[in-house]
């Protein structure tokens, strides 16, 4: 147990649970703004990075642009727009090292539970430890892990999948030994996962004799330049600290443009899409079966492939898609429905992700658990009825760090702010008047099947979960901090 003197538990202003993007980007803004401050960052692995240091598959790569993915107070250094894997993690790691957070990193360290105590007006956490658990306590705690269940994938039920002679994989859980070359692949999924390992099995050295992506239902894939035109221009004429923000801005409007014309002019962006899938593809291909979803663009979220790399490796005969529904596995490979066999000597289930949020920790206040769908999200970052809880979630339709950006402002904002009064506790209060909505507006698979897990949204603010940076940017730099908010003075001499 971390003890300090007469075997009190440690004390930090501010705990932050995770080192991801999320979780090392709002370290740095605390450690700017508020440097006076005590923190830890604790990381249940045992190195920073996150998504990008879990996932290590063939062709791994962001699926937004990295100039709006990367941080707005430290610009992606590069022209190139889909980064991959290891880029990103040396980025993480360079931020961390630059603004000396990854001084305040501690490894192995797995948040179990979080209580707080109106009375002591704290959390005391429970961690699990490599040497046995230890407990800390905090005035405010960040949950900047994410949503995703990091320990298991999601693999849907596989009829006769114990038939099968050949190596099955998840991507979550990559065998860096495996050897796939001169192999037949078979990677079941449409998701961004599945397009980034077709194309990367199907080319280079030790490449497959040949990839089948094997879809039940297609997803939007858009074609995108794997470096930005604009960047590259600037970069040459202009110094990074003029440049960096117009191509961010540039950025940031090109991605709300999308999502607004295809939420609001559909059709019109389904045959915008079609036309440039089928430019790409070659003469004949039956591109309604196999990219042409039945639902509408950004209904759920739109593969990008950088210089079309999944259509080059479809045109050269090296991939093939393949849309139809598993009847069962046999032996050597998938029987389908319509009757067709995939003979298969590796099969990579790219199904998707589980969601959990909190890292399944176990939440209390005053001893009473909090029951997640009983809640109601308050901007989308804080829980009603908890007090001094942030938690971060990304935005679905658009890079996930420009909405952590945000929260991490307010966040800073919030602490000024609470100096200035005297306030040592922020309690989002939930109005009866506030009708219930799913907190994500999102038809992903990894979405609907745990919605009912998730806290709730409302039907107007400070209760909705705004899928728009620009909204996001006046409300959390310029919106009222006491909007739906009962603030506490301090009851001791423990501050925030």
């Amino acid at each position: 147990m971390s003890t300090a003197g007469g075997g009190t538990p440690e004390h930090l202003d501010v705990v932050v649970v995770g080192a991801g993007l999320s979780g090392v980007g709002t370290a740095c803004h605390l450690q700017t703004e508020h440097p006076q401050r005590s923190y830890a960052v604790l990381e249940a692995r045992d190195d920073l990075g996150g998504t990008w240091n879990l996932f290590r598959y063939p062709g791994v790569r962001s699926d937004s642009d990295m100039h709006t993915l990367g941080f707005r107070f430290r610009p992606w250094p590069d022209s190139v727009a889909l980064a991959d894997g290891p880029s990103i993690l040396q980025y993480v790691r360079d931020t961390a090292r630059e603004y000396g957070v990854d001084r305040h990193i501690r490894y192995g360290r797995r948040v179990t539970a979080a209580a707080w105590s109106s009375t002591e007006q704290r959390w005391t956490l429970s961690v699990s430890t490599p040497d046995g658990e230890e407990q800390l306590t905090c005035s405010f705690l960040l949950w900047c892990s994410g949503y995703y269940r990091y320990d298991q994938g999601y693999t849907p039920d596989l009829p006769g999948l114990e038939r099968f002679g050949g190596t099955v994989v998840h991507p979550q859980h990559w065998d860096p030994g495996l050897d796939y070359a001169g192999k037949r692949v078979v990677v079941i999924g449409s998701g961004a996962t599945a397009v980034t390992l077709v194309p990367a099995m199907s080319q280079g050295e030790g490449r497959a004799a040949h990839v089948t992506q094997l879809q039940r239902t297609p997803s939007y894939v858009l074609a995108i330049g794997r470096t930005d035109p604009v960047a590259e221009t600037l970069s040459r004429w202009l110094p990074a600290r003029v440049a960096d923000p117009i191509v961010r801005a540039k950025n940031i409007a090109q991605l709300i443009a999308l999502y607004q014309v295809s939420q609001r002019f559909p059709g019109f962006m389904r045959g915008v899409l079609r036309k440039q899938v089928a430019a790409q593809l070659p003469e004949g291909y039956d591109v309604d079966t196999h990219f042409n979803p039945p639902y509408d663009p950004w209904d759920q979220r739109m593969c990008m492939v950088p210089n079309g790399d999944l259509f080059k490796a479809i045109k050269r005969g090296d991939a093939d898609i393949v849309t139809d529904h598993i009847e069962t596995f046999t032996e050597t490979g998938i029987r389908l429905r319509s009757g067709q066999e995939l003979e298969a000597d590796i099969v990579v289930t790219a199904t998707g992700l589980n969601l959990q949020m909190f890292g399944g920790a176990n939440l209390t206040v005053d001893d009473e658990p909090v029951t997640l769908p009983e809640t109601m999200a308050y901007k989308g970052m804080m829980l009603s009825g908890v007090p001094n809880l942030v938690f971060m979630i990304g935005y679905t339709n658009a890079s996930w760090t420009l909405k952590v950006d945000l929260v991490a402002e307010y966040f800073c904002r919030l602490l000024r702010w609470m100096d200035q009064h005297g306030k040592a506790v922020a309690v989002p209060e939930r109005d009866p008047a506030v009708e219930e909505r799913p907190l994500l507006d999102f038809d992903a698979g990894y979405v609907q099947r745990s919605i009912h897990e998730l806290p709730r949204g409302g039907d107007r603010k400070p209760w909705t979960l705004a899928m728009n940076y620009a909204i996001d940017a006046v409300t959390l730099r310029r919106g009222s901090i006491e909007e739906g908010m009962r603030f506490e003075p301090a009851r001791s001499t423990v501050g925030v």
